[in-house]
């Protein structure tokens, strides 16, 4: 039986790459994206996945889009939140909306999928969650109040889902990446990215591709027995 997974964030940098280890496993892909039409397609024609546009911290729109989904490729057995933003500043800087936008997204967003998935992955008695926390949720970042309260929470929600869905083949678990070679790194300024490498032990940025094979681990059968973990993936950087 071929299995049904939402990447949300699912066109772009890590997001894509795990969108493309999953097609690769045999499943059937839906990519999830926020507003870039443009580059849906692109994706679409570059990797025959389909993209589907919604805002996963709307909730109305998480479970009208999971339901087209799941009326056009089937019932969704797999979901990996992928999507989040980042509103970068000191709390003396950060603004109200700054500090909502990340929250409604990055951790909203986790709730708004798992609420339209869960109850049909518990009736049929198998279901993966995974949530992309990271490292910044873990150890804290400078000027990162926002982002790094919405990734701790993942890790702790992932915890709390998990046991409302162990005993029924459910397992939600997390990933915290560290620093990985993306667009969003790159447009770091050189001698700032440089001193990050710095800090990691093993000497260099993470590939997107390294954490999507973590995410296709823990949605596979072998990764039944693993639920609540967060899985980091940085390089020694954090060692938790």
């Amino acid at each position: 039986m071929t299995r049904v997974a939402i990447v949300t964030g699912g066109t772009r940098g890590i997001g894509e790459a795990i969108s493309l280890a999953l097609q690769a496993q045999g499943m059937t892909v839906a990519a999830n994206y926020a507003g870039n039409d443009e580059k849906a397609r692109a994706f679409t024609e570059r990797t025959g996945i389909a993209a589907y546009r919604w805002d996963v911290g709307d909730y109305d729109a998480c479970q009208e889009g999971c339901a087209k989904v799941a009326a056009d490729l089937g019932p969704v057995d797999v979901v990996v939140n992928n999507a989040g933003v980042t509103r970068d500043g000191t709390i003396l800087k950060m603004s109200k909306d700054m500090w909502e936008d990340v929250i409604r997204i990055n951790l909203g967003g986790c709730f708004n999928m798992a609420k339209a998935v869960f109850p049909g992955m518990r009736e049929r008695k198998w279901g993966r969650i995974v949530n992309i926390g990271s490292i910044n949720g873990q150890a804290g970042q400078y000027g990162q109040v926002n982002y790094a309260a919405a990734k701790s929470g993942i890790h702790g929600f992932t915890k709390a889902l998990a046991q409302e869905g162990a005993r029924a083949g459910v397992t939600v678990n997390a990933i915290a990446p560290g620093y990985i070679d993306t667009d969003m790194v790159a447009a770091v300024p050189p001698e700032v990215l440089e001193k990050i490498v710095a800090k990691i032990p093993v000497g260099r940025l993470g590939q997107a591709s390294e954490i999507a094979r973590g995410v296709v681990f823990l949605c596979s059968d072998e990764g039944g027995f693993v639920t609540g973990s967060t899985l980091s993936i940085n390089g020694g950087q954090h060692m938790y």
